[in-house]
């Protein structure tokens, strides 16, 4: 799915089975999902608040080469017969055109994409704190890149095995975040962070699949480990992309806001995504 607005679609389709637990209401369920149906949906439109807290790092490009053209926008003034201000020394000489207005204008920047595919699938033995963890660690990520000039482009996964089907993988993913765009923390937020992206909203994708899709995926309790995404998951060139690992219970790098943001910092560094402070000091 190429846009957030069509994996929210395809999430409120129609089921095709009967008994899809997306939309599944009990008191239990919804504390397990973090939301109700309806309150998922308006997640996903109206996105999730919570604070980021800012990260002061240098980010580089990864590689040679790689670095692309960024479309962005930016307001820019123009001058008119009308508009909302004057220009009040090109009225006094007389000039027709005094009036300015503000439009928005394309604009192209050389700075790196960076593109991350975030795994969503993850076991009910998985702590909400984890997923809260992760999710705020790869935000205040985004916003250090964006910060610096770059673009991030962010895709949630969904990927698992089917035990009913022979193994087979199953696997989606969805664009949450499009390069050039401007961050919207809030969708980035639930998209990572809050447990109803799984168990609302990427549960009612399968629901409204393929009549033989959605009776697989619901038969098999929506799928097994492993919950890894992989490159060729992604649509498209975008070999460079980073693939965060699937979250595991115990695993010790979520277990606290600033375990996260160590591995996160640790991590990108050694690939060459932000820079060594001990090199970039030097």
């Amino acid at each position: 799915m190429w846009s957030w607005q069509e994996f929210v679609d395809r999430a409120g389709a129609p089921d095709t089975i009967p008994g899809g637990r997306s939309r599944n209401s009990d008191s239990s369920r919804n504390e397990w999902a973090g939301a109700t149906w309806h309150e998922a949906l308006a997640l996903g439109t109206n996105g999730w608040t919570l604070p980021v807290p800012e990260v002061d790092v240098a980010v580089t490009a990864l590689r040679e080469g790689l670095n692309e053209r960024v479309s962005r926008s930016r307001l820019a003034p123009v001058w008119h017969v009308t508009g909302s201000e004057v220009d009040v020394a090109a009225y006094l000489a007389g000039v027709p055109e005094c009036m300015i207005d503000c439009e928005p204008r394309a604009l192209s920047a050389h700075g790196r994409v960076v593109t991350f595919l975030v795994p969503a699938t993850y076991s009910h033995s998985v702590p909400r704190a984890y997923v809260m963890n992760r999710g705020v660690a790869l935000a205040a990520l985004c916003s250090a890149i964006i910060g610096a000039a770059h673009s991030v482009e962010v895709w949630s996964g969904y990927a698992c095995t089917m035990p009913g089907v022979g193994g087979r993988r199953y696997c989606g993913v969805a664009r949450v975040i499009s390069a050039g765009e401007p961050l919207d923390v809030a969708r980035l937020m639930f998209a990572m962070a809050h447990p109803a992206m799984l168990r609302r909203l990427w549960f009612g994708v399968w629901d409204s699949a393929e009549q033989s899709i959605a009776e697989s995926m619901s038969a098999d309790a929506y799928g097994a480990p492993d919950y890894d995404c992989a490159v060729s998951d992604l649509p498209g060139e975008r070999m460079d992309a980073y693939v965060f690992p699937a979250l595991i219970a115990g695993e010790p790098q979520w277990r606290s806001p600033e375990a996260a943001f160590t591995w996160c910092m640790t991590t990108f560094t050694t690939v060459g995504l932000i820079a060594d402070p001990l090199i970039a000091d030097s």
